[in-house]
């Protein structure tokens, strides 16, 4: 089983909405958190460690998660889905995107 982990800024939009719509696979265990230190689920060491596949929405959020999490990047493949921050949480045309850009990596 992989475990997924979707990132964004504040874990409020993207990422909530990423894990929620990627929570009923079996094949899979899915995650989300935000490179904010005011994120409602601030990245970690832990879950950057834990994650066999992280989506980042940015190219910023990438960024931040290499220099920051360096030494806890050593087995997870990091993937820009290239989301920009305008959708609200659950918004379909977000979940339409998130499927399409998500779904060719899992399978």
């Amino acid at each position: 089983m992989k475990n997924v982990l979707f990132v964004c800024s504040q874990n409020r939009l993207r990422s909530p909405t990423a894990e929620q719509v990627f929570s009923t696979r079996r094949d899979i265990e899915v995650a989300s958190a935000g490179t904010n230190h005011d994120a409602d689920t601030p990245l970690t060491h832990y879950l950057v460690a834990w994650a066999d596949l992280i989506f980042v929405m940015e190219k910023a959020h990438r960024t931040k998660l290499q220099k920051k999490f360096k030494a806890s990047l050593r087995k997870a493949r990091v993937i820009c889905l290239d989301i920009p921050d305008e959708y609200e949480f659950m918004d379909l045309e977000l979940i339409s995107l998130l499927k399409a850009r998500v779904s060719r990596y899992l399978g």
